[in-house]
């Protein structure tokens, strides 16, 4: 089933705000919503943002209202440092089941739930296979409050998809992220000059590069794909060797005893290691990831290409930083750059969506070729004046309305196209969003 009415939640996280944008480059979905308690952190054309915790109520009132039939979660915690335990534990385990009650019921117009979850729900033991399998169990018990977290908010996830089989239901499992855009605190670890590791440990590491992260989201968000799936780049490397090709020190100052303890200590020193990262650092973990790639999903990086990436982007950072500006939300600035009639280079920026203004006026053409029992003539003869508003439009100012439109408008406007300018990029967009609307 295509997603054509997609709801985000969690906008302001770094997941979400990358898969609205990528969204946000089809035309074949028709509308892009995100909630959220904050505004995003990066520029959005046409998804439409709404302030709103996580109330099942409110929640459901969106999906009903707006007719959303695919719903990502990306709100899941997954790093401690980021929050107290109690909020932590609001947000993955009480958000996600309120999340999934706005979702279900045989009157919902949802039917497709992605869930962005965590390798952290296999916990990382010295006794673990090598790679993980998305069909295997967890062997231990979680040690954590983020891993209990986790496994809660996938036990309600299973549930929900048992009690309502009419609906897709995709979890994704990421390993650990890598990327320029990334804050994590496997990142801070691997940002120091000396990197500190535990005495006598050299664990596996398998990360997953940023991009691939949005595209693993986008990928199962355009397929409809049940059940769990690893998310993690092709290769494992050791600790020391992660370190030595981002050019560090290597300091094993860990003890392999009372780890947590002098974990506490370095964070009053501002070195914070989450409890979750302490046996990882140990013991490591490798996830198999065959089942993704069997549906046609492509890595863009390995792990070791994507450990290069964070060391090229680790000299470059202090320059980048410099010369990029970063974005900051205003709602009024939003709005009028949305949807002000005198913003008119808006209209070729890709992902665009129509002001009130402008969709009236393409109504009034397409009233207007209907009147007339075809497309408008291209000889010399008088014609309606709404007919000029639709002549006045440049190729990617119309293709940018296409997307608002249903399926006999846009054959309309294909004859009155094909008859006039007949333009090969406007013919072509038009086909595109008729073939979407099949």
């Amino acid at each position: 089933m295509p997603s054509r009415r997609v709801l985000i939640t969690g906008l302001s996280t770094y997941w979400g705000g990358r898969l609205a944008q990528a969204l946000e480059r089809d035309a074949g979905v028709e509308a892009i919503i995100g909630v959220d308690r904050t505004p995003p952190k990066v520029e959005l054309q046409r998804t439409e943002y709404v302030r709103v915790a996580d109330s099942h109520s409110l929640i459901r009132r969106i999906v009903e209202a707006a007719e959303i039939d695919t719903v990502v979660d990306t709100r899941l915690v997954t790093d401690s440092i980021v929050t107290s335990a109690r909020r932590a534990h609001e947000n993955n385990v009480i958000g996600t089941m309120n999340v999934l009650a706005a979702c279900g019921g045989a009157s919902s117009p949802v039917r497709k739930v992605v869930f962005k979850s965590s390798a952290h729900y296999y916990g990382a033991e010295q006794d673990d296979p090598a790679f993980f399998l998305e069909t295997m169990r967890r062997p231990h018990a979680p040690r954590t409050a983020i891993e209990r977290d986790i496994c809660e908010a996938e036990a309600a996830v299973r549930q929900f998809a048992e009690q309502n089989s009419r609906v897709c239901v995709t979890v994704l499992r990421f390993a650990n992220g890598l990327g320029p855009d990334l804050r994590t605190s496997h990142t801070d670890l691997l940002g120091l000059p000396v990197v500190p590791t535990i005495l006598g440990f050299d664990p596996r590491y398998q990360f997953i590069h940023e991009d691939d992260i949005a595209g693993c989201l986008e990928h199962v968000v355009r397929h409809d794909l049940d059940g769990a799936f690893n998310c993690a780049a092709d290769g494992v490397l050791a600790l020391s060797e992660v370190i030595s090709l981002l050019g560090k020190g290597i300091a094993p100052v860990l003890p392999p005893w009372g780890t947590g303890l002098v974990t506490a200590a370095l964070r009053r020193l501002g070195l914070r290691i989450p409890p979750e990262m302490v046996n990882q650092m140990r013991f490591g973990r490798g996830l198999d990831n065959r089942r993704l790639k069997a549906t046609g999903y492509r890595y863009r990086y390995t792990t070791r290409e994507t450990v290069i990436k964070l060391r090229e982007h680790q000299c470059l950072s202090r320059l980048m930083a410099a010369a990029q500006p970063s974005y900051r939300y205003e709602e009024e600035v939003e709005e009028f750059l949305r949807w002000s009639p005198s913003v008119r280079q808006n209209a070729v920026l890709p992902g665009w969506r129509p002001s009130p203004r402008q969709l009236a006026e393409l109504t009034k053409v397409i009233a207007a070729i209907e009147e007339r029992g075809g497309p408008v003539n291209t000889a010399p003869a008088p014609r309606p004046a709404a007919a000029g508003v639709y002549d006045d439009l440049e190729a990617d100012e119309l293709i940018a309305l296409l997307p608002s439109l249903e399926a006999p408008a846009l054959e309309a406007l294909r004859a009155h196209e094909a008859a006039g300018a007949s333009r090969r990029a406007v013919l072509g967009a038009i086909d595109a969003s008729l073939r979407a609307k099949m």
